[in-house]
């Protein structure tokens, strides 16, 4: 048996003003589609099909640059005629898999969950169902459709518009999420009718259909209150991120992570924190991020795809796809660029830059320096002001600094060279060359002066400022 998904995810958002899909939107620096298929994958779902519409090449550019073992394929809707229709395009998907079920939800409700999606299968198949719904009670259902229940399942889904007033006190909403028997789904697919104000072809009406026609239809109530949220506009997407900021944030609270304040933090669901770690306000961690345990991540903090090992300290540090070992202390105003590597018990300080380089144990990288293409040993001290010139306009060379070794304030490392253990760079040098081990490098130019040659400069730029402004 093929059990599947169809994502419906072609809708343009136009009150989101945006040129691009609704559902590409991000929540929590992910978009909305991706929320709903890593929920597919995580249930064990790994045959898609999304339906694309409104700018659906952007749809093929996501789901092909995506990392994943699910088959994902995609299908355009044309013309946007609502969701029976968009089921509709998928028609030869649906032919492929007649032997299954096939699962339907939006791109845009990114709260669907595993759980969710496992328990009403498991509802559908054990009641031989036709349709299974999924659902949610809410408090205020206004604007929802209502699920009318009988005694053995559900007489049909009732939109609020059109609701009776006994009806309307109805709060099982529908989620738009449904699990239909395959075969049956393509029974009536083709049965329903444009019969509304809009002229559009409502998946809902095949619930109808299928009660008709005598099969089993019930509906599943999620425990996951959030289900059917969606998002139309800014305002809805921002409640959205609000949502699902403060579940990430309410689950580590319970994993026992310190927060001394929230304004600002946001956390990815693919992160992971160690016990006994402290976060401080506006600090964001993304992608997949793996923080160690007892650090303190302080303020305007920054990490994405980076890991941290145990006990470290930041302070407004912005690291990407970069690794800092343990006990490290850096910040403030540090930035860790991608293949950054900083050992166990690095001192960074303020206005440090680091790319593609490692940092070797001990090492202390104190203030205003640049390093790039590096390979840094241990116990190595960089005086303020030091910068590797890695690039000479075509190429990159790398710098390597070995042990011990100690390099001047305002000392210029043109690569390629190699500052030998132990040795030290005297402030102000251009090292252009390698140093041996021990040895002392002073490489300065001789203090040349030119007598009025600032004076000279300043009158040309003096005429050029007033010819300019005549």
């Amino acid at each position: 048996m093929s059990d599947n998904v169809i994502i419906l995810a072609g809708g343009q958002g136009k009150r989101m003003k945006i040129n691009s899909p609704k559902a590409l939107c991000n929540v929590l620096g992910e978009p909305m589609i991706e929320w709903v298929m890593k929920a597919c994958e995580n249930a064990g779902l790994d045959e898609i099909c999304v339906v694309k519409g409104f700018a659906g090449e952007q749809i093929d550019a996501y789901v092909e640059g995506r990392s994943s073992s699910a088959k994902v394929s995609t299908v355009m809707q044309a013309e946007r005629l609502g969701t029976g229709h968009a089921v509709m395009m998928a028609e030869s998907f649906l032919r492929e898999h007649t032997d299954g079920n096939t699962l339907i939800l939006c791109g845009d409700a990114p709260f669907i969950d595993a759980d969710t999606i496992k328990g009403a299968l498991e509802l559908h198949q054990s009641k031989d169902n036709g349709v299974t719904v999924v659902t949610s009670v809410v408090d205020d259902a206004t604007g929802y459709g209502r699920v009318i229940r009988t005694e053995n399942g559900i007489a049909g889904i009732v939109e609020h518009k059109d609701c009776t007033p006994e009806q309307l006190k109805v709060r099982e909403i529908n989620s738009g999420c449904y699990w239909f028997r395959t075969a049956d789904l393509l029974e009536v697919l083709f049965e329903i009718k444009p019969n509304n104000a809009q002229g559009e072809y409502y998946l809902t009406d095949c619930v109808e259909l299928m009660i008709n026609k005598g099969k089993g239809a019930d509906a599943f109530i999620s425990k996951n209150p959030n289900v059917a949220l969606g998002a139309n506009d800014r305002r809805g997407l921002l409640k959205l991120n609000d949502i699902a900021r403060m579940s990430v944030i309410d689950k580590w609270l319970d994993e026992g992570i310190e927060f001394t304040c929230i304004d600002g933090v946001s956390i990815g669901t693919d992160v992971v924190i160690g016990r006994g770690t402290r976060i401080d306000s506006n600090v964001e961690l993304r992608g997949k991020t793996v923080i160690g345990e007892d650090c303190i991540i302080g303020r305007g903090c920054v990490l994405e795809n980076t890991v941290i090992g145990n006990n470290v300290s930041l302070n407004y540090v912005q690291a990407y796809d970069a690794v800092v070992d343990e006990c490290a202390k850096i910040g403030p105003f540090v930035q860790l660029r991608p293949d950054t590597h900083i050992c166990k018990g690095v001192k960074i300080g303020d206005f440090v830059e680091i790319k593609n380089s490692t940092i070797g144990e001990g090492t202390s990288v104190s203030h205003l320096t640049y390093v790039g293409d590096s390979d840094v040993g241990s116990n190595v001290n960089f005086g303020c002001g030091v910068a590797t010139a890695n690039y000479d306009g075509e190429k990159k060379f790398r710098t390597v600094v070995e042990d011990n070794a100690f390099i001047g304030c305002n000392t210029n490392l043109v690569a390629p060279v190699c500052i030998g253990r132990g040795a030290y760079t005297a402030a102000g040098s251009t090292i252009t060359g390698d140093v041996p081990a021990d040895a002392l490098a002073i490489e300065r130019a001789e203090e040349i002066i030119k007598e009025d040659y600032a004076k000279k400069k300043l009158a040309a730029r003096t005429k050029k400022f007033e010819d300019a402004h005549k």
